[in-house]
Parts: C-alpha cells; structure tokens; sequence
C-alpha cells in the first residue's frame, strides 16, 4: 500500500492536489524507467516535481510571477507526459503502466490553464 501524502484543504491548491496524486501515481513507473534508463527517470522525476512545486509557489504569487509560475508548472506538465511517451516508446513500461498517472498530468494541465498559465 502507498503512503499518500495528507490531503490539502485549500480548494485553491486543487491543482497541486492531483499533480501530488499523479507523482504518487506514477512513482512504481517512474522507479522501472529509471532502471532501465537512469537519464530519463532522473528527467521525468525532477519535472513531476517542477509540477507540483511551481503550482504551490504560483499559489502564493501574484501578477506576472503567478502567471509564470503556473506556465512554468504547465511547461513541466507537458514534458512528463512526453518523457512518458519517449519511456513507452523505448519499451521501458507499458502504456496502461502510466495511463492513469497521465490522465491526472492531463487533469492539472487543464486547471494550470484555467488559472492563467500560457504557453510560450
């Protein structure tokens, strides 16, 4: 049984809620990846992490630095979901390995967007 974080009551962190909940989600796929190809596991690691940790900074700012945090946070999104890919591509997991824990990256994406990032 995973050890899941305690949940935030602050509805404005929903975001970093489910970010939280797909790093917890994909933590076994990620740990496989990195095995096989210790680069891109490390890659993967540190952007799931970007994720979450610009959303809460973000959170906490206002103005420009809120909008770039949260694109900062969208950017790091997108690259753990194509570092997936690259990973399925490879052959280092399987597609229903990660599907969940890329359907909760694609979750946070829409809400980062709902809350002023952009892409650059």
């Amino acid at each position: 049984m995973q050890d899941n974080p305690p949940p935030l009551t602050d509805s404005r962190l929903h975001a970093l809620q489910v970010a939280v909940r797909a790093i917890a989600e994909l933590r076994p796929a990620v740990a496989k990846i990195r095995r096989a190809d210790r680069d891109l596991g490390e890659q993967i690691r540190t952007a799931l992490s970007s994720v979450a940790l610009n959303a809460a900074e973000g959170n906490g700012s206002a103005g420009g630095q809120r909008t770039a945090r949260f694109s900062t946070a969208l950017g790091s999104t997108d690259e753990s979901r194509s570092a997936l890919r690259v990973a399925v591509a490879w052959g280092y997991v399987t597609g229903s390995e990660v599907a969940q824990g890329d359907a909760l990256l694609d979750r946070v994406g829409a809400m980062l967007y709902g809350l002023g990032a952009r892409r650059q």
